[in-house]
C-alpha cells in the first residue's frame, strides 16, 4: 500500500501524517508512507488545497484532516485491493 500526505509541512499536513501512521500501526498494516512538500508534484494530483491524502494513487481527502476512523475505512477499504 502506498500512501501520501501532500502539504507543504504545515501543522495540519503534520497531523495528518501522525493520523495515517497511527491507523496503519492499530490495523498492523504495512505501507509506504510519504510526506510530499513539492508543490509541483502536489500539482500533479490536481489537489487544490492541502492537506490531502492519497491511498494506492487515489485522492481521498483534500483540505482538511479526515477523522480517524475515516482514515481507517479507506485503509481498510484500500487494503482489500
Amino acid at each position: 500500500m502506498e500512501i501520501k500526505v501532500l502539504g507543504a509541512g504545515c501543522p495540519r499536513c503534520d497531523h495528518l501524517k501522525q493520523e495515517v501512521m497511527a491507523v496503519m500501526v492499530e490495523l498492523k498494516l504495512a505501507a509506504d508512507i510519504e510526506h510530499v512538500t513539492d508543490i509541483a508534484e502536489i500539482g500533479r494530483y490536481g489537489v487544490m488545497g492541502t492537506p490531502a491524502l492519497i491511498i494506492n494513487g487515489k485522492v481521498a481527502a483534500v483540505g482538511s484532516v479526515p477523522s480517524k476512523a475515516q482514515i481507517k475505512a479507506w485503509v481498510k477499504e484500500a487494503s482489500k485491493n
